[in-house]
């Protein structure tokens, strides 16, 4: 008798582990086939890619992140903002005399509204302070304080920090 009583406990026991399973898997196939989660088609998405080496390799790889980010959330039909703020040697990249990717900059601005361009004001004054010259920038960069703080301002607003 102890042993049926047994048998029938471990099978209510599988039974019930069947149904569990059986509504996992069709939760799991339900998540797969939707690419967020309820409410993300509602969010923005807000990147922040920092460049503060004076490589055209860095650069260029910064843009094609936020060109290949702009484009995905365009394709899902999701809104999408995206910062490259600059800073320290990083500033080459918008600076009209030095950098070597200002005319895909320019390309990219006239084409996405959602992709901007900040320059560190500090390394800006301190480039000018070494040259002895104006540092002019090129006309898609707004010009911030500091490019380090406006990273610490954007992530502590939620934005999602990339450093390529």
């Amino acid at each position: 008798m102890r042993s049926f009583a047994s048998a029938m406990r471990l099978a209510a026991v599988l039974v019930v582990a069947l149904f569990v399973v059986s509504d996992l898997a069709a939760q799991s196939k339900e998540l797969a086939s939707t690419p967020f989660a309820p409410g993300a088609a509602n969010k923005a998405h807000r990147l922040i890619l920092q460049v503060n080496t004076n490589e055209s390799a860095m650069m260029n790889l910064a843009l094609n992140n936020a060109t290949n980010v702009e484009q995905y959330y365009k394709s899902i039909g999701e809104k999408v903002e995206i910062e490259v703020v600059t800073f320290g040697p990083g500033l080459h990249m918008l600076r009209d005399d030095t950098s070597p990717v200002k005319d895909r900059i320019k390309a990219i601005a006239e084409k996405s509204a959602s992709i901007s361009f900040r320059a560190c004001g500090n390394t800006q004054e301190n480039m000018h302070k070494a040259e002895n010259k104006e540092i002019a920038l090129i006309p898609q960069a707004t010009l911030v304080k500091s490019g380090v703080v406006r990273v610490m301002e954007l992530q502590e607003q939620g934005w999602t920090y990339v450093r390529p």
